[in-house]
């Protein structure tokens, strides 16, 4: 099933990632999107469950009213990230393939940031 996955601001100056629901207005599965400054002046985001750290589950809705700002373009690795946390799997991509040999606990974390870089 494929679904409309959205990254939205709400009022309250959250960036959420979410399943967004067009018929009924609102987005499900809400995971909020933190960034955390780095050492070397750069940033690094973080994707949480909405309702951490009570609820350790991306679940729940957001109703629309809610919604400020729908971001234009979401970029696939983001995307990607989202359904892996939603879904207990992990996605990979062609481009993925020719990382096989470096796979292991610890290695290879994403820095999201860069994903928002010219």
């Amino acid at each position: 099933m494929a679904y409309d996955i959205q990254l939205v601001k709400l009022v309250t100056g959250d960036m959420v990632l979410g399943k967004w629901n067009a018929q009924e207005k609102k987005i499900t599965d809400p995971a909020i999107l933190q960034m955390l400054p780095t050492q070397q002046g750069g940033v690094q985001m973080m994707l949480l469950p909405f309702g951490y750290p009570i609820d350790n589950e991306v679940s729940g809705e957001i109703e629309g009213r809610h919604i400020l700002y729908f971001y234009k373009k979401l970029p696939e690795e983001l995307k990607n990230k989202y359904l892996e946390a939603v879904s207990n799997l992990t996605i990979s991509g062609a481009g993925d393939l020719k990382n096989l040999g470096n796979l292991g606990a610890g290695k290879n974390v994403t820095d999201l940031g860069s994903l928002f870089k010219k």
